[in-house]
């Protein structure tokens, strides 16, 4: 059955290209209907459009929130054409049909991304006109075509200058599935920043919704995922502003693979932890090399030597923008890396990177703009998928106020120790558990991680730092169950402890570091990543 378009309704809030579209729809005998800021926008560039409400007969009201909510519309668009009883109820109430449906949605997404948007302004661009005409068209897209996307106009013009006006099953079918997947995630995003509010203003603290929707915006198609294997696709959750992989400017290199936005996201998830200068080299989803300093290139130098031979293949994360001193550290002898995240890379920096024999077109390089741990969205979550469901959990952004430590040991640490072990805890929080991490000032010589003893991650982070291990202080993500672990450090030189303690036999781990006068502070808060 061919279905030639001959009405079209243009309602948009995203108006890119519609005027250019709108004409060309009316240059093959399309008539068009329109509303509001669209009309104005298509009859100002002098095409011919009818308004909605000249075709309702009911006016605009209530500063437009009712103008598209009528039957001559959704009739039109709902009718099914080979039925003998819809078509003479379309004759005898005067509904036209319409054959496509040219649509976009209120800017919700956008809006609530932005800082300080009051909870009125929120609201407002909460669309209900648009999804409604949306999910009729779709619904009926055995004869409707349903356009949501500018950049899909010149697909639809294609295939009806293809096809005599009609678009044909396949673009239609193609087109709802597009559509039911936008409101989908419009909904989705309505539900979870209005529970958000919920949380915020009058639900206990770390509440749930009974039910969650999680919707996001393919932003790219990779080559396979973990394995070559597996398929994979990358989605950006567009309502959540803060700095990431999924907002960066990706300025140089190869695609993106799946491994690559895991390790990036796991080493700029440390690197978020420290608004001085930082440096964090990561490598399967863990910290091998992380160190702050006076500048970003030593601090890149100190993160390096944590574990050269692990970093070699690595993604960097950088809290200050990539200089020549550093860029010309990384492309001398033997280095290279997958990515770099950075808020920005010098000009000399980055032809440097971009112009060396083997890095050139192969390194990734990724722009992020300024950012630090102020920024970072309390209210965002984990999830953590299974097979026949999903767990959700809050981020883990605590760090151990001073007035939570407790120095468990006879041996108090001095203030340079404190500064130390302040900073291994940080680091711990982003290795896999069981996660050991010895470090020397602020730099991390040896890291231990995904151990299942966590003396056997003690051994790991005592083998990395090697000689560097005499004079570091250890930070664990979690209790010691026995005093093996701490006993293994000291063997190999840590001259002080900081773990959250709660074991059963905390005092006997205590009473290991009294015996070699070994302070200990614990946090009591557990950074587990399992």
């Amino acid at each position: 059955m061919t279905i030639r378009i001959q009405r079209a309704l243009v309602s948009v809030s995203d108006k890119t290209g519609i005027e250019n579209f709108a004409r060309m729809l009316t240059q093959m005998g399309v008539a068009l209907l329109s509303t509001g800021g669209t009309y104005k926008a298509i009859s100002g560039a002098g095409i011919a459009v009818r308004e909605v409400s000249d075709y309702t007969g009911f006016p605009e009201m209530m500063n437009g929130r009712v103008k598209t909510l009528h039957p001559k519309i959704h009739g039109g668009i709902l009718a099914l054409r080979d039925d003998d009883e819809h078509v003479a109820a379309m004759g005898a109430h005067d509904i036209s049909g319409i054959d496509l449906v040219v649509v976009n949605l209120y800017p919700f997404e956008e809006t609530v991304a932005k800082s300080g948007v009051s909870r009125a302004d929120a609201v407002e661009q909460i669309d209900i006109g648009g999804p409604s005409m949306v999910r009729s068209a779709a619904k009926n897209h055995k004869f409707v075509g349903i356009v949501t996307d500018p950049s899909d106009y010149g697909r639809v013009i294609d295939a009806m200058e293809q096809n005599d006006g009609d678009l044909g099953m396949n673009l239609r079918r193609e087109l709802a599935v597009k559509a039911f997947g936008l409101t989908a995630r419009y909904d989705a995003a309505i539900s979870r920043w209005m529970f958000a509010q919920e949380v915020a203003e009058e639900l206990a603290p770390g509440a749930f919704a009974d039910s969650f929707s999680l919707a996001g915006v393919k932003q790219l198609e990779m080559r396979y995922g973990e394995n070559p294997h597996q398929k994979a696709a990358f989605y950006r959750y567009t309502a959540n502003s803060e700095p990431s992989v999924a907002t960066a400017e990706v300025l140089n290199g190869k695609a993106l693979s799946y491994n690559n936005i895991v390790d990036i996201d796991a080493c700029l998830a440390l690197a978020k932890e420290f608004t001085e200068p930082f440096v964090c080299v990561a490598k399967h989803n863990n910290p091998c090399g992380a160190a702050a300093a006076e500048t970003i290139e030593l601090a890149l130098e100190q993160a390096w030597a944590g574990d050269p031979v692990s970093a070699f293949g690595s993604v960097l994360a950088f809290t200050r923008p990539v200089n020549l001193a550093a860029a010309a550290f990384l492309v001398d002898g033997n280095r290279f890396v997958e990515a770099i995240i950075a808020p920005s890379f010098d000009d000399d920096a980055f032809e440097l990177l971009t112009t060396k024999p083997k890095w050139g077109k192969n390194v990734r390089l990724l722009s992020l703009g300024e950012f630090d741990a102020a920024g970072r969205d309390a209210g965002d979550i984990e999830l953590k998928k299974v097979v026949g469901g999903f767990l959700l959990q809050g981020r883990d952004l605590k760090v151990a106020a001073d007035d939570e430590l407790k120095v468990a040991t006879k041996t108090q640490p001095t203030a340079e120790q404190l500064a130390s072990l302040r900073f291994a805890e940080k680091v711990s929080k982003h290795v896999k558990s069981n996660a050991i991490v010895f470090v020397k000032g602020t730099r991390v010589t040896g890291v231990g991680a995904g151990q299942m003893s966590r003396v056997d991650s003690t051994y790991l982070a005592a083998r990395k730092s090697g000689d560097e291990a005499q004079g570091t202080v250890m930070a664990s993500d979690a209790f010691f169950p026995f005093p093996d672990g701490v006993e293994t450090a000291m063997d190999a030189g840590v001259t002080a402890i900081l773990q959250p303690g709660g074991s059963m036999r905390d005092q006997a781990v205590i009473d290991a570091c009294d015996e070699r006068n070994v302070p200990m502070v614990m946090t009591g808060a557990r950074h587990f990543r399992h």
